[in-house]
């Protein structure tokens, strides 16, 4: 299936979930929303909008980084969201996988990359045998931004004109474009997510907390996956 045609679907106790990690039974994962949050406990870092990448073994409360990798079965690990971002990766090689917060600080920082550079740097992990799915986020529809902003995001856009002025940005197409980069084939990157603003065609807003759209200081969703035991 190509990311084009992969889109997440709600499961029955209200989180959002991709059959490509479905298809993985070592491994445990779910998108929450405003409405429904994912069963368990999992480690979570203050999140800084930025491109670092630390592993479990490396947590401890407070830690500062935007990305985490857990290799150890029954460990949890998470990241929040109200437009951002939320990313999980697996390797069914290694067994490992990894959640990522990319905001528009950390994507136009190449966080998506960097999470693949730590999982190859600690385990071994080979690009092409990774697998990526993407939850709930602002999409290009309702990502406008001025020239500050979007010039930051010409090395993932070169082919773009527009990015010197008020223009929208696609922050899943920038980290998707990072990870196929990466050496993650496109078959392997299940993208397509509702908006976090208006849906996009594919659920109801109201289901998603949305800085932009909402203003309210504190709302987040909670994403998670981890190693089953």
């Amino acid at each position: 299936m190509s990311s084009g045609e992969t889109t997440l679907y709600r499961s029955p106790d209200g989180v959002w979930r991709s059959p490509l990690l479905d298809a993985e039974q070592w491994l445990e994962h779910a998108f929450g929303t405003a409405l429904a949050r994912p069963e368990g406990t999992w480690l979570e870092l203050k999140q800084v909008h930025s491109a670092r990448v630390v592993t479990c073994d490396e947590w401890c409360e407070g830690l500062e980084a935007d990305a985490l990798v857990a290799t150890r079965p029954g460990i949890g690990i998470g990241v929040k969201s109200a437009d951002c971002l939320p990313i999980l990766l697996a390797d069914p090689e290694k067994r490992a996988v990894a959640a990522i917060h990319a905001g528009w600080r950390g994507c136009a920082a190449g966080v998506a990359i960097r999470a693949v550079e730590k999982m190859k740097a600690l385990i071994g992990s080979q690009p092409e045998s990774l697998l990526a799915a993407f939850g709930p986020s602002i999409r290009a529809c309702c990502f406008e931004v001025g020239p500050d902003v979007a010039q930051q995001f010409s090395p993932w856009f070169p082919e773009r004109n527009d990015l010197d002025r008020q223009t929208h940005i696609d922050l899943p197409e920038a980290c998707r474009r990072q990870l196929a980069s990466a050496g993650i084939s496109a078959d392997r990157i299940a993208s397509l997510a509702p908006c976090t603003v208006c849906g996009g065609g594919l659920a109801d807003p109201g289901e998603f907390h949305s800085w932009r759209r909402d203003h309210q200081t504190g709302a987040r969703m909670h994403s998670a996956i981890w190693i089953r035991k």
